[in-house]
């Protein structure tokens, strides 16, 4: 059976025209970076091929920026939202990973559009809903590393109320990240299933997810699943949390919980631990630490390797509107059949901002980004790569930027 889910993005648009300003919801996300790097070239971000994710502080290029418009459309008498959602997100990577590439080039994409009936009375205040979404994500800031994400296009319901813990059901099929989005392509469609809020220790509950993907029945093609288990613990009094995550994915099931290469057989496993920490410690002072395993196995050793990965970012306000940033991150990639490859990044960051919080934005930074890699690093790089030999760095195995960034979201 397949799935083909039509998006109803040129209908979400216009309702925010037709209904008062009153009614309209707007949350806003903008990054914009200029540096120049130690080669004589612009922006460059390091990252180590096959990781998952690389460190963020100073090391993010381009311009990206994102807009979520939320619209209520109808408020029923039992209190029922009837609410659409549009997303639009525009990035250029121009000021990009390598000096010797600039074309780069504008990119627009509408990473979500649904619409939602929120608060409903006859299911314990729960949601149902329709379109493409994000859906249930979570992800580290410090390196951006999304290790649970089922968004997608479909049709769920979500909070159920089932005693103190919370259900939810969507039935998703992955479509293009980009513009235009009418229609999904022929791929694997996907069952997601989450209980979460189970309570097991005082500030401490267990979030459960099993993802189940069926095949398309196309010649090559694999379903595969993935199990999620999070303990996600309160610290300092709400201050902060700490999130466990263990994960076990097969065949097509072996990406962050969405649907992964569709070509991988039951003989494809991943096992995947994320640890992660973060703290509002004082008024002034606080950090962000994280963790990360994962073993990928195969038949085809091609595909077996080991990544791993430790670092995090602190912050520290000097005054109410002047914060001192540090991050450090190491990342270390096994490959069955080839050399241990590795990659330490170092930024040091003089910030601007609104409020001392370790979240408080805006924020506009100075920053000095300092990385290290191998020689194996330097051969797994793709072509053109920061890091490869036809690099910006070319036979070097270290590098620096120095820069500005601004970062918003209101």
């Amino acid at each position: 059976m397949r799935m083909h889910i039509v998006a109803p993005a040129p209908a979400l648009l216009a309702l925010a025209f037709c209904f008062p300003a009153s009614a309209l919801d707007v949350q806003n996300y903008v990054r914009a970076n200029a540096a120049a790097n130690s080669a004589g070239g612009g922006q460059t971000c390091f990252a180590l091929a096959g990781a998952g994710a690389k460190y963020r502080l100073g090391n993010e290029c381009g311009v990206y920026g994102e807009m979520l418009l939320g619209q209520h459309l109808v408020r029923g008498d039992a209190g029922e939202d009837v609410k659409a959602y549009a997303m639009l997100n525009l990035g250029n990577e121009a000021a990009s990973n390598n000096a010797k590439r600039p074309e780069g080039g504008w990119k627009i994409g509408l990473p979500q559009a649904y619409f939602a009936i929120e608060h409903v009375s006859g299911l314990g205040d729960a949601a149902v809903w329709l379109g493409r979404r994000y859906y249930k994500r979570e992800g580290v800031n410090a390196d951006d590393f999304l290790y649970w994400n089922p968004s997608g296009m479909g049709v769920g319901i979500e909070n159920v109320p089932v005693g103190p813990m919370k259900f939810s059901y969507a039935y998703l099929h992955d479509d293009q990240q980009t513009m235009p989005i009418m229609r999904v392509g022929d791929t694997a469609n996907r069952h997601d299933f989450q209980l979460r809020g189970v309570p097991v220790n005082p500030g401490g509950t267990l979030e459960l997810g099993l993802a189940l993907i069926r095949s398309d029945g196309e010649r090559g093609h694999h379903g595969g699943s993935m199990a999620t288990v999070q303990h996600r613990q309160r610290i300092l009094a709400g201050a902060g949390e700490n999130r466990l995550a263990v994960q076990w994915g097969t065949g097509a099931g072996t990406d962050n919980g969405a649907t992964g290469d569709i070509t991988n057989g039951r003989d494809v496993h991943r096992l995947r631990v994320v640890e992660s920490w973060f703290a509002q410690v004082t008024r002034r002072f606080g950090g962000e630490l994280v963790g990360v395993w994962q073993r990928d196995t195969a038949h085809d050793a091609a595909k077996v390797k080991t990544w791993a990965s430790a670092g995090g970012r602190l912050s520290y306000a000097l005054a109410d509107h002047v914060k001192l940033l540090a991050d450090v991150g190491h990342d270390r990639v096994a490959p069955q059949n080839g050399d241990v490859r590795r990659l330490t990044k170092f930024t040091a960051a003089v910030a601007l901002t609104t409020a001392p919080g370790y979240f408080d934005r805006p924020e506009l930074r100075l920053f000095f980004t300092h990385a290290h890699w191998n020689e194996a690093a330097r051969a797994a790089a793709r072509a053109n790569d920061p890091l490869a030999a036809n690099g910006v760095f070319g036979t070097a195995l270290s590098g620096y930027t120095v820069g500005l960034t601004f970062e918003n979201c209101w």
